[in-house]
């Protein structure tokens, strides 16, 4: 799913890729669409500045999403619910490998010139049956690398969090749950600065108190 959710970046782009998408259908399949949302809101909010524009290519925050989403689920297993801490200990583990998936990309549209200067002759050619190869080639070739990745970096990170997290002291635990309420605020600030918006300061500030009221009460 998670590797068909990617294909969205490249080929039909109806927005399913972006994270706050992500992160609850990844979440419903394994049983916990709230972590799900969750999730998918921090990925959302701390790459919301990253547009593909020219030849510009972000990191790929959809499988951070799906990265972030699964292995927090799946080493919370067995725990009730997945706790805060844990999410942002999935967050700062599987954050890197959005840049990681970026260079993969990169060498994908590479690949994908000798296709498509193959495609301009078969244009010229009028060959629309080669044309239509090649298209599906070059997404065939996105959608097996998305779904390698997200099975060799989800295996090997589930099992380090769900091995790492319960040996973690109450002092790293209590780090990491200042973690989890720091990401939404930076994420905030990083859409307030994205939108240039008057006046952001005071809602920043509005906002940062309304959270941490929240997480209080809550």
């Amino acid at each position: 799913m998670g590797a068909f959710l990617c294909l969205d970046r490249i080929a039909v782009q109806v927005m399913i890729s972006r994270p706050i998408v992500v992160g609850p259908i990844i979440g419903l399949m394994l049983h916990d669409p709230a972590t799900g949302l969750i999730t998918g809101a921090f990925v959302e909010l701390l790459w919301i500045d990253h547009i593909p524009l020219g030849k510009y290519v972000p990191p790929n925050d959809t499988i951070a999403a799906v990265l972030i989403t699964a292995g927090a689920i799946l080493a919370g297993h067995g725990l009730g619910e997945v706790p805060p801490e844990l999410i942002a200990l999935s967050i700062l583990l599987f954050a890197p490998f959005a840049y990681i998936a970026k260079e993969m990309n990169i060498l994908l549209f590479k690949s994908n010139e000798a296709l498509s200067a193959r495609v301009h002759e078969d244009a010229q050619r009028g060959d629309i049956r080669a044309i239509a190869a090649a298209q599906w080639h070059g997404m065939a070739k996105t959608f097996l690398t998305s779904a390698v990745c997200i099975f060799a970096f989800l295996v090997t990170g589930a099992y380090l969090l769900a091995w790492v997290y319960p040996l973690l002291p109450m002092r790293a635990l209590r780090a990491l749950t200042l973690t989890y309420c720091f990401i939404p605020v930076l994420g905030v600030a990083i859409a307030l600065n994205t939108i240039k918006m008057r006046g952001a300061l005071p809602l920043f500030a509005g906002l940062f108190l309304v959270f941490m009221a929240a997480v209080h009460i809550l």
